[in-house]
């Protein structure tokens, strides 16, 4: 077997996106590992969150699955796209709603920094899974823009100065408007899917920053906007 040619994490790699980006890597020969609920039999490790788990729990459990997978090689990239969606205003189940996207897109993003903080390699890449939405109000989807414009800001803190990251290391967040998953079609069937993201179009734009190729700058908050089935990445 050859040997691969780096190693990347992706936190949410069972999922629509998560699951893209770990064929598109091991289709290029890279060693990749997959944080979530559930396996993914494509990668080369499976680390297994159990839901139930609070935040402190979940990350020490993850980070000692890290470093067992790990053995002290280090990561090229961090990839988390872990996440999902909820609608609701004020008046029914905000809490409810504003918990589940907290547990699905934030604490993913906390535990994916303190994993880059320890394992990412020097001039290595962590990615976040921001929102476009997140950028304005969003009264019908409280908790997910709450916790979305949560992980922008995670994103600028964590590319600035004594962040903890390593020297020459980014952290950038993709803001989709809507990916083309079969979730997405199956709930929006009537939808204009020429304006849908390919996930095909997002997994390759991670393996080019992998491999230092048009990286964005730290920090940077990128919106992808696809139009006529072309998609543009527009710094917000």
């Amino acid at each position: 077997m050859a040997q691969s040619v780096g190693r990347v994490i992706v936190y949410g790699g069972r999922g629509a996106l998560g699951a893209k980006c770990v064929s598109h890597f091991k289709a290029n020969n890279w060693w990749v590992g997959s944080i979530d609920l559930g396996a993914n039999d494509e990668a080369d490790v499976n680390i297994l969150v159990k839901s139930g788990d609070g935040l402190p729990e979940q990350e020490e459990m993850v980070m000692n699955s890290v470093n067992s997978a790990l053995s002290g090689i280090k990561l090229d990239a961090v990839i988390c796209v872990a996440g999902g969606w909820a609608g609701g205003n004020a008046k029914k189940d905000l809490a409810k709603t504003s918990d589940l996207m907290w547990r699905q897109s934030v604490w993913s993003s906390v535990i994916s920094a303190s994993i880059a903080a320890n394992h990412l390699k020097e001039g290595g890449v962590l990615t976040l899974t921001g929102a476009n939405a997140a950028l304005q109000e969003t009264p019908g989807m409280i908790g997910y823009g709450m916790t979305k414009a949560a992980v922008h800001h995670l994103t600028k803190s964590l590319a600035g100065n004594n962040s903890g990251l390593p020297s020459n290391s980014i952290c950038v967040a993709i803001l989709p408007v809507t990916l083309d998953t079969p979730m997405n079609r199956k709930w929006m069937p009537k939808a204009d899917f020429s304006t849908w993201t390919p996930l095909e179009f997002v997994a390759e734009l991670f393996l080019k920053w992998t491999l230092n190729k048009e990286r964005p700058a730290n920090g940077s908050l990128l919106q992808l906007v696809t139009k006529n089935n072309e998609t543009e990445v527009i710094p917000a």
